[in-house]
């Protein structure tokens, strides 16, 4: 139904058109092919980044999943991680989560007796939340985290993903990609165009590198600026988050991937723009 909408709102509806004077005017198979080859090539445009991000957004919300269906796969999810993975009852845990996210929940606007943390045994540098209200720590972020404060930073990130309904806007972003691209498929074989194999490359590493990577490095971006409001509306120190980030690229030195290739910003430019927006929390904006 959301793909049929979609094909509606860009005009490829079917064979006739209906002008706004009530008229019916028969559309030749000519000028249809024209109209829907446009459609295409705009959507795969979208999808390959030659097209500006914002110029797509539509197509985003066109594509994105119903709040319902997100959650219940984020609980499936979270279920599963649930299944396999050892939780920790260690004190030393525990007590740490318990303390701090009752008050990041608070702060994000939420209702802590509604959400779920759990802290997991494991020695992975990770952590998130998951809509459907479910935060997951792992003990080897933990222990890289030398107070509160730096638990609330990557906390305060985490929920800000959740409050801004990052999971769906991939998800919408993904499947416009993929519809995307097979729309350019059909577009390049209608024009006759040489070697289309070798464009479907070239538009698949585009897809990839050119819009996709980059739409979800601003959601870590905007997820970041968040989170530091969020601590700091909770009370915590938004300094620690930079001294937590120099802290984790000490420990992930070597293992990083170049910025261009990751969906997360480096970090070093994470603390550059954390520090900034910690200037301006300082500044009162």
């Amino acid at each position: 139904m959301v793909f049929r909408k979609m094909l509606t709102k860009y005009g490829v509806s079917g064979k006739n058109s209906e002008p706004t004077d009530g008229s019916l005017v028969k559309e030749s198979s000519v000028d249809a092919k024209s109209r829907i080859r446009k459609n295409h090539l705009f959507i795969a445009a979208c999808a390959a980044g030659i097209i500006g991000i914002g110029a797509c957004a539509s197509l985003d919300s066109a594509f994105a999943p119903p709040a319902a269906q997100v959650q219940a796969a984020s609980l499936s999810a979270w279920d599963g991680i649930k299944q396999q993975e050892k939780t920790s009852s260690d004190a030393k845990y525990l007590d740490r989560m318990n303390r701090v996210a009752p008050r990041i929940i608070a702060a994000a606007g939420g209702n802590p007796d509604e959400w779920e943390v759990v802290v997991f045994d494991s020695k992975q540098l990770n952590a998130f939340a998951l809509p459907g209200g479910k935060i997951g720590f792992y003990t080897g972020i933990m222990d890289l985290m030398e107070n509160d404060d730096q638990i609330a930073a990557v906390m305060g990130h985490e929920v800000a993903h959740v409050n801004f309904q990052h999971s769906a806007k991939r998800a919408g972003r993904a499947a416009q990609t993929q519809f995307g691209l097979s729309a350019a498929q059909s577009a390049l074989s209608v024009g006759n165009v040489a070697s289309a194999g070798l464009w479907m490359q070239a538009l698949g590493l585009g897809a990839q590198v050119g819009n996709v990577l980059p739409f979800s490095r601003s959601h870590e971006s905007e997820a970041d600026r968040v989170g530091l409001r969020y601590m700091a509306r909770a009370g915590y120190n938004p300094d620690e988050a930079v001294r937590f980030w120099t802290n984790m690229s000490q420990a992930k030195e070597g293992q990083a991937p170049a910025e261009f290739l990751s969906t997360h910003p480096s970090d070093a430019t994470r603390i550059r723009a954390l520090q900034k927006e910690i200037d301006l929390l300082k500044a009162g904006s």
